[in-house]
């Protein structure tokens, strides 16, 4: 059987929220999340707001890691399967890139970004997309 499955990617999804909306969230690296946040145009204050949000947006079809998951070699989360996933995000107005894993009652936020292009550009990454800012005219 390959892992995940549909229904265990919807149910740790449905965990992610739980864990979000009863604010039962650590961050691996949090000066790495809080400067990826600020970069798409959060305030690190509403991070909670904005993580309900986007993970009403998400489902098994965005699913972007590895089939078994991968395993965290961070020290807090040793072990730990990392499910990641990347679409279109309609409130943050970008492709969005966000992993994260549990460990025990926790969600750990791993990564939460705008989507980075891996080939090419400056140490193999390409310049990011500037979000559609609600104020800007469309490009």
């Amino acid at each position: 059987m390959t892992r995940p499955s549909y229904k265990e990617l919807y149910n740790k999804i449905k965990r992610a929220k739980e864990a979000v909306l009863g604010n039962r969230i650590a961050f691996v690296d949090p000066s790495v999340i809080a400067a990826d946040v600020l970069e798409i145009g959060c305030l690190v204050e509403d991070i909670l707001d904005v993580l309900t949000d986007i993970l009403n947006e998400i489902s098994p079809a965005n699913y972007a890691g590895t089939s078994p998951p991968q395993r965290s070699y961070e020290a807090d989360i040793e072990g730990c399967e990392l499910f990641s996933f990347k679409w279109e995000s309609t409130r943050l107005g970008c492709e969005i890139y966000l992993k994260f894993a549990f460990k025990d009652d926790l969600m750990w936020l791993v990564s939460f970004h705008q989507h980075r292009e891996t080939k090419g550009g400056q140490n193999g990454k390409k310049g990011l997309k500037l979000p559609k800012w609600p104020w800007r005219n469309a490009d």
